[in-house]
């Protein structure tokens, strides 16, 4: 998975990778001859006290220490340059793949699952392509290259190269073997501190009323702490992995001096050659410690890129059409025929069977019981969802068919949760047309009967908004919500439960003035209070995701017992009447 999302997002970057690799080449071969230079310095110029060959071999040394400097400069600067332009593009791609997604596959991972994956996973992997460029391209050069020109010092004193390179590899390999299972769990319980920690955040309010401080201490404290183990675990074997390598580098160098002396007091080898051959002991051990880090990250980036290509590789079940449809009549006609949903893997649909026609300078009402589907059932116009079965039509054409942007056009929903964006109040209104004027802004929020509160705000149009409006009540958030849709002058109007919080006053006088606004649209109310849709030209009746009855209110009164079980839930026998 690792290889291939990089191989995939660094494609675009081949010649910045191929240039830096070039310069990692020629710092790594300028590192490599500095020994042997600094050998023939103590054998040739120190040994015999010639001070010229000192010079003349010190500034060439001068020279080549430059070249290494600017070769490294050069390609940890690509280097950092390609890894943050994978990084964007990794991100770029993640966040497109989830605007993509609809509400089930959202669901599917959950919120704080993708943001985890959006930020902390994406950068482990940008991490790792960092630390690749900057260590890990010059590593094996290093150490083939020391190896190498310890040979063409010394063979015989090379083979303690052949016992120290093998045990390095072993000690490494077993500890990298046990952090895999470890980062893999890491990022799972990553995502459970920050699942609870929004959902605290979020639920604030409701924890105060409730006074369960203590009780969302306790669950934080638990997340926190399965956190803290499994990081205190990775740690550990990290912590063993600098001792084990250090210890065998430096039991190597006993070695190298103990028969390095004996190879000197033998005449076959100079004290200049074994200062190089040290040296180049240091630069294997280096470039094996430099690899070494790099296993320590590439098993928790292995497991962040395979939870990146999970997001990647899922496909939305709200599919773009292959040739859209752009144009439309333009007359806001609505028509559902034997829709119905299920989820994957559910033992009974939500929906089933549902008829549903809704015209133009008509109110259409759906009501039913908690769960009996209203929600999903207006979800399926917007494509929210793409109904399992039937079809949803829009002026006679399927809306799987339609062009994204001309169903957003033509349909305006009003969520049952109504969400506003951190912004200001013209900012949120212009989210549906972003050309709108201040005049069609204010005249929206008077139909919305929300221009009153708007104009007692700090700034008018100009005032702050919080992210999720948290800032304004329940009932002004979704007026604003509506005002919202109202900028957006849609065909075909949504309004899921969007009169919940209001008082009767209000919702009277709304709905009062969205009759005149909406005059030759086509409206579709899913309302839990009955006063809201009595009114309604037709109300249909959905109960266990079927509909159960179609009418006016007092037919359905009359017919329809579901119907009449809701309504004497509310009202009185008269008031009913």
């Amino acid at each position: 998975m690792l290889i291939r999302l990089l191989r995939t997002y660094l494609r675009p970057y081949k010649k910045p990778i191929a240039l830096l690799v070039v310069l990692q080449f020629l710092q790594t071969c300028a590192s490599l001859y500095l020994p042997t230079l600094n050998a023939d310095i103590i054998d040739n110029g120190v040994v015999s006290g010639d001070t010229g060959y000192i010079l003349t071999y010190g500034a060439l040394m001068i020279g080549i220490s430059l070249a290494q400097v600017v070769g490294n400069i050069g390609a940890v600067y690509y280097g950092a340059r390609t890894a943050s332009a994978l990084g964007r593009d990794v991100r770029a791609a993640v966040f497109d793949r989830v605007q993509s997604f609809s509400a089930r596959e959202v669901g599917n991972f959950g919120a704080p699952s993708l943001i985890t994956r959006t930020t902390n996973d994406v950068q482990q992997v940008q991490m790792l392509a960092l630390m690749t460029f900057t260590l890990m391209v010059s590593a094996p050069i290093m150490c083939v290259g020391g190896i190498v020109m310890a040979l063409g010092l010394d063979v015989p004193l090379s083979g303690v190269l052949v016992g120290v390179v093998p045990v390095l590899a072993i000690c490494v390999t077993l500890i990298v073997r046990r952090l895999r299972p470890l980062f893999r769990a890491m990022q799972e319980r990553l995502d459970t501190v920050n699942r609870v920690l929004r959902e605290q955040i979020t639920g604030n309010r409701v924890i105060r009323a409730f006074v369960r401080d203590e009780y969302e201490q306790q669950r934080f404290r638990k997340a926190n702490t399965d956190l803290t183990e499994v990081a205190l675990g990775t740690g550990n074997l990290l912590a063993l992995m600098f001792p084990v390598v250090m210890t065998v580098v430096n039991l190597s160098s006993i070695a190298v001096v103990w028969f390095g002396a004996h190879r000197i007091d033998s005449g076959g080898m100079q004290i200049g050659d074994l200062t190089a051959f040290l040296a180049y002991l240091m630069q294997i051990v280096m470039a094996v410690m430099m690899a070494t880090f790099m296993f320590m990250m590439v098993p928790r980036a292995e497991v962040c890129a395979e939870r990146i290509q999970a997001v990647l590789g899922t496909e939305s079940s709200v599919v773009p059409p292959v040739a859209p449809v752009t144009e439309l009549r333009r007359h806001g006609h609505l028509e559902i025929r034997g829709a119905g949903f299920r989820y994957p893997g559910a033992e009974e649909p939500v929906l089933r069977g549902i008829d549903l026609e809704a015209r133009p300078g008509e109110t259409t009402a759906v009501i039913g019981s908690t769960g009996s589907g209203k929600s999903t059932l207006l979800g399926l116009v917007p494509r929210l969802f793409d109904a399992t079965d039937g079809e949803v039509m829009v002026d006679g054409t399927d809306v799987r068919s339609l062009d994204p942007k001309l169903l957003a056009r033509t349909v305006g929903l009003v969520p049952q949760k109504p969400y506003l964006f951190a912004g200001t109040v013209a900012s949120n209104l212009r989210y549906g047309n972003p050309d709108a004027s201040d005049e069609e802004l204010w005249h929206a929020l008077e139909v919305a009967q929300a221009k009153e509160f708007v104009e007692r705000l700090e700034g008018g149009l100009d005032a702050p908004v919080a992210q999720g409006g948290t800032n304004v009540s329940g009932g002004q958030r979704q007026r604003l919500a509506i005002a919202r849709t109202l900028v957006q002058r849609p065909e075909i109007y949504l309004f899921d439960d969007s009169f919940s919080a209001l008082d009767y006053a209000t919702d009277a006088a709304l709905r009062g003035a969205l009759a005149e606004e909406t005059a030759d649209a086509t409206v579709v109310i899913v309302a839990q209070r009955v006063a809201t849709i009595r009114d309604a030209d037709r109300i249909i009746v959905l109960d266990a995701g079927r509909v159960v009855g179609a009418g006016r209110h007092e037919e359905l009164m009359a017919d329809n017992e579901t119907y009449r079980e809701i309504v004497l839930s509310q009202l009185t026998e008269a008031e009913a009447a």
